[in-house]
């Protein structure tokens, strides 16, 4: 864009700002910017305001060289905006509409501008196209990061939360494992598991995969890496939990655990108390019954 095309487009920006905004509200307002309920009107005229603000400015100073040192404030506000929306749960395409919803309120008032020849208004039509489209797709990227950021997070908060380590006896602790096992959710349950027998001063760790659909080549890979890291630390591991069709798929495999193993999660809490030295006594309740009438 020529200096002077720039400066027709910066004044036209500055004289008309409040005409613009008020348009390009009208505008929004029309593609159902506000029918969510999570913005309210008074902050979206206020973003408006703020980019046409940001905008006069770089083109004043920089032209429409969008990765110019002048448009440096605008493309942050364009952050801010995009990570806001994101976390508010917007749509890339709610989000991309507020910056190209104003190349063609721009056109309107270009349009309507005088002593502007054909050339004239062709080459800023062209410039101002070049210009928002350049700046929609940086908040469109900046927002697919920003809410590739919170999947992220949130799939490692779901992976904590989904994978808890029970105390079940004084030295005997469990991991209850639901769900597909992969490399990122084994460095969680590792991570969680060796703190626990640390804190608890755990002998005994029963990792259970009765909620584990299928157990592969590389599941299995999974489970003897959590194993070797809690004999590291000190805790024998069982695993239990291992059905019939588990069984016979990891035969096929030829897959080896090299790990003690137990049909149910009680044989496992069975034979960690028997190393433990301890044991359950069933309790008849007649002779409870009597005992307590004779302390009576």
């Amino acid at each position: 864009m020529t200096s002077n095309n720039t400066s027709k487009l910066a004044q036209l920006v500055a004289e008309q700002e409040g005409a613009i905004v008020r348009e390009w509200m009208r505008s929004l307002q029309a593609a159902g910017a506000l029918q969510s309920g999570r913005m309210k009107e008074a902050e979206l005229q206020t973003q408006c305001r703020n980019f046409l603000d940001l905008l006069r400015t770089a083109l004043a100073q920089a032209g429409a060289e969008t990765q110019a040192a002048a448009y440096e404030p605008l493309r942050h506000m364009l952050g801010e905006i995009a990570r806001s929306r994101a976390i508010q749960g917007f749509s890339p395409s709610e989000t991309a509409t507020f910056v190209f919803s104003l190349k063609q309120v721009l056109f309107g008032f270009l349009n309507a501008a005088p002593n502007v020849d054909a050339a004239t208004l062709a080459n800023l039509t062209w410039q101002i196209t070049v210009l928002i489209d350049a700046l929609g797709l940086h908040t469109v990227e900046l927002f697919q990061k920003s809410r590739e950021a919170i999947i992220i997070r949130q799939q490692r908060e779901i992976s904590e939360l989904s994978t808890p380590v029970v105390k079940l006896w004084d030295g005997i602790i469990a991991v209850p494992l639901i769900g597909t096992l992969d490399s990122e959710r084994t460095q969680v349950v590792m991570e969680n598991l060796l703190q626990t027998i640390v804190d608890q001063t755990a002998s005994f760790a029963i990792i259970d995969i009765t909620g584990v659909p299928t157990v592969d080549t590389l599941t299995a890979q999974h489970l003897l890496k959590t194993v070797a890291a809690a004999r590291l630390m000190g805790a024998d591991c069982i695993i239990s939990g291992i059905r019939p069709q588990i069984a016979q798929t990891m035969v096929h495999l030829g897959v080896e655990l090299n790990v003690i193993s137990k049909a149910t999660l009680a044989d496992a809490f069975a034979l960690a108390l028997k190393r433990l030295n301890l044991g359950v006594v069933k309790v008849r309740i007649q002779a409870v019954a009597s005992d307590n009438r004779l302390l009576g």
